[in-house]
């Protein structure tokens, strides 16, 4: 299996001084530079995912704007490939699956925001690509939502969306646990 490591929107917006802070992003993305790490020194394909909003109106994410930019915590380096979108699915419109097929990638560790969002989107679809996929849970952020009146906190938002994604579209590791599977 050739794996590639799949950094979804850790752009700055997210951050506690953006537009559209997320709880425990400082923490998610130095997990995900952890990641990030491990696929460097192991000289492993890393992609990175960069959200920009094209609907009117959008507060975040807005093209040509710091928040819109790659947080430096996991700045793509020469050779890494950034791949822009539009929609919560990294592979909808994108050349993110041809990209990953014609490189013989076929399987994924994913990180990044938000959980219940984009990450979810993204790994769903990538399990319908026929991926494999890991979802190191720890490098990833979302926040609390309300539903009903009700506002549901985004630890539990988190947890409700990995428990989700678990079977069968994912394994959902820690980060740690996802680089020793790099080792096999």
């Amino acid at each position: 299996m050739t794996t590639a490591l799949l950094l979804i929107d850790i752009q700055n917006d997210y951050f506690p001084a953006g537009k559209m802070a997320l709880e425990r992003m400082d923490e998610a993305a130095a997990t995900a530079r952890g990641l990030l790490e491990a696929f460097r020194t192991r000289q492993l394909p890393v992609i990175h995912i960069r959200h920009l909003s094209a609907r009117p109106g959008a507060t975040f994410f807005v093209p040509g704007t710091p928040g819109a930019e790659i947080n430096p915590l996991v700045s793509p380096e020469a050779g890494e490939r950034v791949i822009d979108k539009n929609f919560p699915n990294s592979f909808r419109g994108t050349p993110l699956a041809d990209e990953l097929r014609s490189a013989g990638i076929d399987s994924l560790v994913i990180a990044g925001a938000m959980s219940h969002m984009c990450v979810d989107a993204t790994v769903r679809a990538a399990f319908d690509l026929g991926f494999r996929c890991i979802v190191a849970e720890d490098a990833c952020a979302t926040r609390a939502l309300e539903f009903n009146g009700a506002t549901i906190a985004a630890h539990e938002v988190h947890g409700a969306f990995m428990a989700a994604l678990r079977v069968p579209y994912a394994s959902i590791l820690k980060a740690r646990e996802a680089i020793s599977t790099l080792n096999h």
